[in-house]
Formats: structure tokens, C-alpha cells, sequence
């Protein structure tokens, strides 16, 4: 459990790292990222109060972001060393936990080599530096997850996991560089979900109708995109410090104003400007990211006491691209997963649903009113 300084430091650190990859994580409110919100017209969050199944106080998931074939011969093991790297680590992980289970974000066609501006001088030209990728990507294709089937078959042979779409390449010209979705259309948010689907459906890549935007940044467009077709759920949010409360709402990454501890329900306009009424009535299920490995114990049993739903977040990779990821899945961040899940069914039993997000997308969606 960290301590205050130590928390304080991996703030500190937290806010280095954002300005690196492009995320408002600092908090600071001239960042761009922030002017994103669920007010549009074409987009309605609504509560849901009924997703917990009976017998049940609160709930527990687990997802890890970023995988993709990269091995520790590239600039990082994304999951491409498989049992020996990463993914092995995870899978041991499971093995010693049997009542947790997980959600993998795969990128169908990873691009970023380096995570840090590498380009220093063409990033100091007026126009040119929004036109161009700040640092050089992998050629197209090279992690695309169809070339590389015992990536595949791995993922699909890992117990009590389901795997998931992030982005496509999560990459983007222009400082925010691994912030994928930005300025598209619907209609180009739609067409990459499609091509990365179809990567998905050519590997044989047994995955579930969900999606996390890469850095978080989700906008109207791309949750219009979602909802069009047909997706489950999306995990933007991410807030790591708002105090827990069943009424709090997110002001950290991603969509702000979204329950911090509760699923909830996007509704969307149909393509064509229809009236929402005539919207799919299931909607998109909405999840926040409240915890990872800078956060505290106190903070997990604040949301469970709740009745929330615990949305454990890690990246597969600790160390990489120029960054040090705050919530690497590496072994000390292990231990302390360990230690909370321990202490979670020490104190609560089977009053716990240990779940998937597409396991409580189903239930919100099948019970939505």
C-alpha cells in the first residue's frame, strides 16, 4: 500500500507520463482533452440501478490494456513472448487467483514503436507538427494480430479471460500521439472499429463486443460509432482521486460525468439524426477505471462498502517506448493485486460477483429499462 509520500510521488510521476503520451491525467484544465464531454445533443448517460444480480453487494473486475504481438526483441513484450513474458505472468497470475477473471484490450494492428516525441525539430513547425507522427511507427501490419497466430492461439487458450478491442493502431499525428480518436467523423470512428473487427474475425480471435478507447479519449463521435455498431460496452473513464460516494462522477480522464462506481448507459441518436427516442433501448454500457497500483486498499473497500464495482485497470507492459507505466503489470504490482483480492474475500465471501465488464454489459443491457 503506498504511503502518503509515496502517493504523492506517483502523482508527481503520473503527470510526467501524461505529458508524454498526450493524457490529462494531471488534471490540468487548459488541456484540450477536457473540452470533451456528454453534453452533446446526440448523447444522453443514463443511470442504471438494477445490475447487481441478488445476493450480490458489490463487484470486482480486472483489465489489462495494450496487448499486442510485440516481443522484448521489439521495444517492449506486449504479450508476444507469450508464456515466457508478460502474458505468462498474467496467466500465473490467474492460476494462484481462481475467482478472478479478466478482460484483455487487444489493438488489432498496433503502430507506435516509441511512446515519447522523438521528431524534435519537425515538431517545432507550425502546421507541419499536427500533420505529422511524432515518432516513427511500426510499418502497417507488423503487430497486426491475424499475422501472428500462436499470439492467437495464447490468448484464446487463456482460462477465465475475454478479450476486447483497443482502438486500431493507437496511434495519431500531432502531439497526442497515442491518443487514437480525436477529430474523426462517426462514419471513420465506424470504419475503424469495422477494419478492426475484421483483423479479429481473420486471426480467429475469440473476442466480446466491447472497447477502450486508447488514452482514454472517447468522443461523441466515437461513442455515436459504437453504439452504430453494435458494441457492448466502452471503458473511458478513468479517475483515480475523486473521493468514493455512490452519487460521485468522473472528472479525471477520459468522459467526465460518469458514475465513478456504477455502470451506466450511453444513449445515443441513431445514424441519419433520428430522435433518441428512437435509439437502441439497451444503449451502450459505460465503465470507469476507479482503481490500479497507485491506488490504496481503503480506496477498493470504499467502493465495495459502496455496493460499486471495482474496475481494476493494468497495462501489460511496465517498462517501454521511452515510459515507465505507473500500472505495469510487472511482479510487484502483482503481489499487491494478490494482497487486495486476498483481503476482498477474507472480508466479503460470496457477497462478491467476481466478473467481466462484458458479463455486467450483458445484465445492464438485459435489464435496462
Amino acid at each position: 500500500m503506498p504511503s502518503p509520500a509515496e502517493k504523492k510521488q506517483n502523482d508527481e510521476a503520473a503527470c510526467e507520463e501524461s505529458r508524454h503520451r498526450g493524457r490529462p491525467d494531471c488534471r490540468h484544465p487548459s488541456h484540450r482533452l477536457w473540452k470533451a464531454s456528454m453534453t452533446a445533443t446526440a448523447m444522453t448517460l443514463v443511470e442504471h440501478h438494477t445490475w447487481l444480480p441478488a445476493g450480490k453487494r458489490a463487484a470486482v473486475c480486472f483489465s489489462v490494456d495494450d496487448i499486442h504481438p510485440a516481443t522484448s526483441r521489439d521495444e517492449f513484450d506486449a504479450g508476444g513472448d507469450l508464456g515466457r513474458g508478460a502474458l505468462g505472468r498474467l496467466e500465473r497470475l490467474l492460476e494462484r487467483n481462481p475467482s478472478v477473471r479478466v478482460t484483455l484490450f487487444v489493438t488489432p494492428d498496433w503502430r507506435l514503436q516509441r511512446l515519447v516525441p522523438t521528431r524534435r525539430w519537425l515538431t517545432r513547425i507550425p502546421l507541419l507538427r499536427e500533420r505529422i507522427h511524432w515518432a516513427p511507427l511500426a510499418p502497417k501490419g507488423r503487430f497486426r494480430v491475424d499475422r501472428h497466430p500462436e499470439f492467437v492461439s495464447y490468448l484464446n487458450a487463456l482460462p477465465r479471460a475475454e478479450c476486447a478491442v483497443h482502438g486500431l493502431n493507437h496511434a495519431h499525428v500531432g502531439p497526442r500521439m497515442a491518443v487514437e480518436f480525436q477529430e474523426q467523423s462517426r462514419s471513420e470512428c465506424r470504419a475503424m472499429l469495422e477494419e478492426g473487427r475484421r483483423i479479429f474475425a481473420a486471426a480467429g480471435l475469440r473476442h466480446v463486443q466491447g472497447f477502450a478507447p486508447p488514452a482514454w479519449n472517447a468522443p461523441p463521435a466515437l461513442c455515436q460509432a459504437l453504439s452504430d455498431a453494435d458494441f457492448r460496452f466502452v471503458i473511458s473513464a478513468r479517475d483515480l482521486d475523486t473521493p468514493v460516494t455512490g452519487e460521485a462522477r468522473t472528472a479525471g480522464s477520459g468522459l467526465r460525468g460518469a458514475s465513478l462506481i456504477h455502470p451506466m448507459l450511453i444513449r445515443c441518436e441513431p445514424d441519419g439524426g433520428a430522435p433518441a427516442a428512437m435509439a437502441s433501448s439497451a444503449g451502450l454500457v459505460h465503465f470507469t477505471t476507479n482503481f490500479q497500483a497507485t491506488s490504496t486498499i481503503e480506496r477498493a473497500l470504499a467502493i465495495i462498502e459502496c455496493g460499486g464495482l471495482l474496475a481494476i485497470k493494468a497495462h501489460i507492459f511496465k517498462t517501454g517506448g521511452g515510459i515507465t507505466m505507473l500500472d505495469g503489470l510487472d511482479n510487484p504490482y502483482c503481489d499487491y493485486l494478490e494482497r487486495l483480492w486476498r483481503e476482498l474475500e477474507t472480508r466479503y465471501g460470496d457477497a462478491l460477483w467476481w466478473t467481466t465488464l462484458a458479463e455486467v454489459a450483458d445484465r445492464c443491457r438485459a435489464t435496462a429499462d
